[in-house]
């Protein structure tokens, strides 16, 4: 029988469970509508990771080869390390050594994981490219969430979205250029160097002195520019501290004697480099220091601007190109900044800093400044090229994200001063609105730039792939090397062939004016040998690598003599060199660039594609003439004719030597026949 009595418990109250969240609003810049609302979406790190690997496998997979410095000094002694022959120029010899082989050997194991599966040496290419493309990946992912937690939540999404769209970061991320390698480790050093210096932060110092060096050591001396507004920060100024005037000389011992140690700690990184290239060029050498020589004490009769000078404005009008509106963004964010401070301070934090402790302005100055160094001291000099702003490219969008953040600042400080009301200012849509078409438009353009350095200049990669994927096949199946397919064979189902055979043909692929858009001995299957023919140019071309046939090991893990031999007349003068070039008369193949709207023709460069009666067109693909198509339509790509009829196109040709080829067809096949192959 039910008692009907009801007992009543009492419990004491549980301490809620501590938030794993980070705290909002504990940045540098601070939000001042909506504190409390939810904080604006933002990719966590393996989300962000997995967005931007996308984009950049793509760009790994499908952008061009922008210098040819990157094929020469990097891909070419890559090559050789990993097959035996390649291009050899003057800066990797033992004479000048401006090249370092401590950093090509860094990409040794990409390039050889295809030949350990037995996918061809094409694959080593695109692998090279996927791997410099997921540490790009990992280094950005990275900077955007550190600017997250570190600076603001919409900066970082700001950010996050800039980098994943920019034309530039497409064609910088995948590069095979120690300027590339430089981007990355200043992108990663420049996420420890948004924390605040302290006295308790030893981690920030050391990590981050270590990243600038490495980038530097490894990468390109000159990229530690670009840390000296983390050095004056660590030097002087309070940072993360609260230091008394009594305490300020102490203070300053323990800051400076702290980076002494940081410096000695990241100088061992010379260590292992320095031996390699010693190693590699048989005498001791230190690269970094040759680079600096040569550019800066070279003298009047060499240097870089015996490769080709400038006008002052070449970054700007470059950088519009790669990052368009984000351009004027991260130029006012400086500028910008002082604005904020004036009208809109609390941006920069609830309290105000005192004579003890480092203004948020100052810190987040500091943390603007080095875009503006490292462009003030490359536009201070006379040779400039794109790869030289390749260290700064992820800085231009940080500055871009701040100063589109500042200006959403300003909105909100102009219509609450309208309005006089900062609820009605918190219900509005404009300012994510402005944000959001700013970012949208930036990406627009990005990607129809990037539409264009594919539609427009590709034809070089692909004519190679083709010579590859067809020509030489087709060369072995006329000959009994290779049984032909059936003619329903689709693309797809086309097995994997050894091209090995080729080496019977004994062919030549011949390169004229069209030398600096060659893409690299990764592009032409061995048993191919590539050589230059004269043309209107008169400097200085590579000469071949002495060629070695060992296998590269472990065990005796230098068999590679060229590297320590200077060809006879590799110069540091760009004086040409004529022994480095073949009569047109033996070349098998050749590429060559013609423009039949516009034909120019001269004793040296004549019109090879027309030649019908020594040359056959193998295959031709459609090549932008910038000389003769609008300055819109050639900088952007859009779909219809309205658009691509003021456009001109050429040929870019592999073209066969029909008389050649033929005698080497039938010469082979008779030895097919004979059982002698």
């Amino acid at each position: 029988m039910a008692s009907n009595v009801q007992t009543l418990r009492l419990r004491r109250k549980e301490d809620p469970k501590p938030s794993l969240q980070p705290a909002r609003h504990s940045g540098i810049l601070q939000d001042q509508l909506r504190r409390s609302a939810r904080k604006p979406w933002n990719p966590d790190f393996l989300a962000a990771v997995r967005i931007l690997l996308l984009i950049r496998v793509a760009a790994a997979m499908y952008t061009n080869i922008q210098d040819c410095d990157e094929v020469f000094n990097f891909w070419e002694p890559l090559h050789y390390i990993d097959h035996g022959h390649a291009f050899q120029t003057w800066e990797v010899t033992p004479m000048y050594a401006v090249r370092s082989w401590a950093y090509v050997l860094l990409h040794l194991i990409p390039a050889r994981l295809p030949l350990t599966l037995n996918l061809g040496k094409r694959p080593s290419f695109f692998a090279v490219r996927i791997t410099l493309a997921v540490v790009s990946t990992l280094c950005e992912a990275k900077l955007c969430r550190t600017v997250v937690e570190k600076v603001n939540e919409r900066v970082g999404r700001y950010l996050f979205f800039m980098l994943l769209f920019s034309a530039g970061m497409w064609n910088a991320a995948p590069a095979l250029l120690p300027s590339s390698f430089a981007m990355y480790a200043t992108t990663i050093a420049f996420t420890y160097s948004l924390e605040p210096s302290s006295i308790k932060n030893k981690r920030r110092t050391l990590f981050a002195t270590m990243l600038f060096a490495t980038g530097a050591i490894v990468g390109w001396p000159f990229a530690l520019a670009l840390s000296l507004p983390f050095v004056f920060e660590e030097l002087f100024i309070f940072g993360g501290d609260r230091v008394e005037p009594s305490s300020r000389r102490s203070w300053m011992i323990s800051r400076w004697k702290r980076f002494f140690i940081a410096g000695l700690v990241s100088a061992l990184i010379f260590v292992p480099i320095i031996a390699i290239d010693s190693v590699a060029y048989g005498g001791w050498n230190i690269v970094p220091w040759n680079i600096i020589r040569y550019n800066v004490f070279g003298g009047s009769e060499r240097g870089p601007d015996l490769y080709g000078t400038a006008p002052w404005y070449f970054y700007i009008l470059n950088l519009l190109l790669n990052f368009n509106v984000l351009v004027p963004l991260a130029f006012i964010s400086l500028p910008g900044l002082a604005v904020t401070y004036r009208i809109d301070r609390k941006r920069l934090g609830m309290f105000k800093p005192g004579p003890d402790q480092s203004s948020p302005f100052t810190l987040l100055a500091l943390r603007l400044a080095p875009l503006y160094v490292w462009t003030a001291i490359l536009t201070a000099q006379a040779h400039k090229e794109e790869r030289f702003m390749f260290p700064a490219y992820p800085l231009i969008c940080f500055n871009a994200a701040v100063a589109l953040y500042l200006i959403r600042g300003w909105m909100e400080v102009a219509y609450i001063s309208a309005t006089k009301s900062s609820y009605r200012a918190s219900r509005s849509i404009i300012f994510g609105a402005t944000t959001c078409t700013v970012i949208a438009v930036t990406g627009l353009i990005s990607l129809s730039r990037v539409l264009a350095l594919w539609h427009y200049y590709h034809a070089p990669l692909s004519v190679f792939s083709y010579l590859e994927a067809d020509e030489l096949p087709r060369l072995l199946n006329v000959t009994g090397l290779l049984p032909p397919l059936p003619q329903e064979t689709e693309e797809i189902d086309r097995p994997s062939i050894d091209l090995a055979p080729i080496r019977a043909f004994d062919l030549r692929l011949c390169l004229g004016k069209e030398w600096y858009r060659f893409p690299g001995h990764y592009l032409v299957p061995n048993g191919v040998k590539v050589d230059f023919v004269k043309s209107e140019f008169g400097g200085l071309l590579p000469a071949h690598f002495e060629e070695s046939h060992a296998k590269l090991t472990f065990n005796g893990w230098w068999d590679r003599p060229g590297s320590r031999i200077t060809p006879a007349n590799l110069n540091d003068l760009n004086k040409e060199a004529p022994e480095f070039y073949v009569p047109i008369e033996s070349c098998d193949y050749l590429v060559d660039l013609d423009f039949p709207e516009h034909p120019v023709s001269s004793l040296l460069e004549p019109r090879y594609a027309v030649d019908n009666e020594t040359w056959e067109r193998v295959s031709c693909l459609p090549f932008l003439d910038a000389a003769h198509s609008s300055l819109l339509t050639r900088t952007l790509w859009l779909p219809g004719s309205w658009w691509q009829d003021k456009n001109e196109f050429g040929d870019y040709c592999l073209l066969k030597n029909k008389e050649k080829v033929y005698k080497k067809e039938v010469e082979v096949a008779s030895r097919v026949q004979e059982g002698k192959l």
